[in-house]
């Protein structure tokens, strides 16, 4: 076999180089081997962590980030959004309704003991005037019966 002299200097080093890569792939085989052991024993130490890691971000942040993206879709909508007045327009006209109703109620009321009193005091008037009539009419008969007796006895005496 005959060996070859490279006569420029890349050459030379072009051949330096293979031959150290020769001397190195046992070397860097072994190191493959290795750096794939380890990389395999970092992700069965990693898998449970990075889950664990996983679920606890869902559990916690995901929820606040949800509902910032939600308000932030909110803030940007260009359709307008469902009006929430009405509660308050229904609450505020059951009140004022309310507060009329009350207010006849009152009104009525005080009309209602007006009349009252009104037929109490007619209905007062109105026994004095039978007992004023009854009273002149006892009086009238008493009367006539005094005058009578008073003419009984003249006639007897």
């Amino acid at each position: 076999m005959a060996i070859e002299v490279p006569a420029t200097w890349v050459g030379r080093m072009k051949d330096q180089a293979v031959r150290t890569g020769r001397r190195m792939q046992p070397m860097a085989d072994q190191a493959k081997v290795a750096a794939a052991h380890r990389i395999e024993d970092a992700r069965y130490w990693a898998a449970p962590r990075i889950e664990s890691a996983a679920h606890g971000f869902e559990e916690q942040f995901a929820p606040k980030v949800s509902l910032m993206l939600t308000n932030a879709a909110r803030r940007i909508d260009p359709t307008p959004s469902r009006s929430r007045r009405w509660p308050m327009l229904v609450l505020l006209s059951g009140l004022a309704v309310g507060t009329i109703g009350y207010m006849f109620y009152r009104r009525n009321a005080q009309q209602w003991t007006e009349h009252m009193k009104d037929s109490a005091s007619d209905a007062s008037r109105w026994v004095n005037e039978k007992a004023d009539r009854a009273s002149e009419s006892t009086d009238r008969m008493a009367a006539n019966v005094s005058d009578k007796a008073d003419e009984a006895s003249r006639r007897m005496s």
